[in-house]
């Protein structure tokens, strides 16, 4: 789950509305998210004589749309001259508005072909009024408990009559080393799995610019494989995308959530040391005998203000919960932990014994 990792004075200062100028024909855009936490997604607008193109492009929500609108006008522009939408991830709070936006508009809309296996979980879950794989998983994990909590939660949602508009597939699918040209500027698609199973990152190598998504964040670290379409090599698949990062030559780092910073690999390499961390702490929650990933998750703290697991909402405890379980798999592959399943399904986690000596 997202975990605040130092203080700042001001730390919502960077989703005030307007448009901030990064110089070179960059502008980003805070677009809100009301009522969630991370309280807004930076849309960056790469602002060119033929036009704006637009890396991520908020929720289908009347504010977003509407503070997109004004802050496009403050640079003389309009939805209308919008030629694409390069989407970091399927997450609605970067997809959605895309695709809504594109019923009456030009723009094409662009995803990693990565997302491919979302989509199609997402579109299976609605039409079959099934719950999505993160809801799914926590039975495995020792909490299907807390599934009819975030079940009850997410039921709006979940019965959407309608999720064809912004669920739809996009214009262009993504490959890993796409290049695009955007007239002064060229990007370069870099797949990065972890957060999700597609998620990318856009390089301008000339610039040193990293458009990161939700890849690498300033101040927090982000949930790890919550997607539709469960993996149980997130955390893994995350781990290797950052030690990618750092054979990149440093560039400044571009987020979805937080404010622009100097430096992508500082920022890594906390990262990095974050989790190795957590993996520790999550060995010594399974240390003590067989432990299920909601076991684990109830014995490690949370957030930078250090909470217990019982303190947590449901939604934060699922992302929690999630979390473990793939840290719990990081160490299965390591060989420090081995993994058993009960006859209902529920898997738990243990210190392997040592192997016997060969006989004679």
């Amino acid at each position: 789950m997202p975990v605040t990792t130092e203080a700042h004075t001001d730390r919502h200062a960077w989703a005030a509305t307007g448009a901030e100028d990064l110089g070179d024909g960059i502008h980003r855009i805070p677009l809100p998210l009301p009522g969630d936490a991370l309280t807004a997604v930076n849309v960056y607008a790469l602002v060119s004589p033929e036009g704006v193109d637009l890396i991520d492009s908020g929720m289908a929500l009347v504010q977003a749309r509407e503070r997109l609108t004004e802050a496009l006008a403050q640079l003389g522009l309009s939805l209308g001259d919008i030629r694409n939408f390069f989407i970091t991830h399927v997450h609605q709070d970067h997809y959605t508005l895309a695709v809504e936006l594109r019923t009456t508009l030009a723009g094409k809309v662009s995803l990693g072909e990565g997302e491919r296996v979302n989509l199609e979980a997402i579109r299976f879950a609605h039409e079959h009024r099934s719950d999505p794989g993160f809801i799914q998983m926590l039975y495995a994990m020792g909490a299907g408990h807390l599934a009819d909590q975030v079940r009850g939660f997410l039921a709006p949602g979940l019965a959407d009559p309608q999720p064809s508009l912004v669920w739809s597939d996009p214009d262009h699918w993504l490959t890993d080393g796409a290049v695009l040209n955007l007239g002064p500027r060229t990007l370069r698609t870099i797949h990065t799995p972890g957060h999700t199973s597609g998620h990318v990152v856009f390089h301008d190598a000339a610039s040193g610019i990293l458009f990161a998504g939700d890849h690498i964040l300033p101040h927090i670290t982000p949930s790890i494989g919550f997607q539709p379409n469960i993996t149980r090599t997130a955390l893994a698949e995350y781990l290797s995308s950052l030690q990618l990062m750092l054979t990149l030559s440093d560039s400044r780092l571009f987020p979805a959530h937080g404010p622009v910073c100097d430096s992508t690999h500082a920022r890594v390499n906390e990262l990095l040391e974050h989790h190795e961390k957590r993996l520790a702490q999550t060995l010594e929650a399974a240390s003590a005998g067989p432990v299920t990933a909601f076991a684990a998750a109830s014995e490690i703290p949370w957030t930078r203000r250090q909470r217990k697991f019982t303190d947590l909402d449901p939604m934060s405890q699922l992302l929690a919960v999630g979390e473990t379980a793939a840290h719990l798999e990081v160490l299965l592959a390591r060989g420090q932990l081995a993994r058993q399943r009960s006859p209902e399904g529920v898997e738990s986690y243990a210190i392997p014994f040592p192997a016997s000596p060969p006989a004679g």
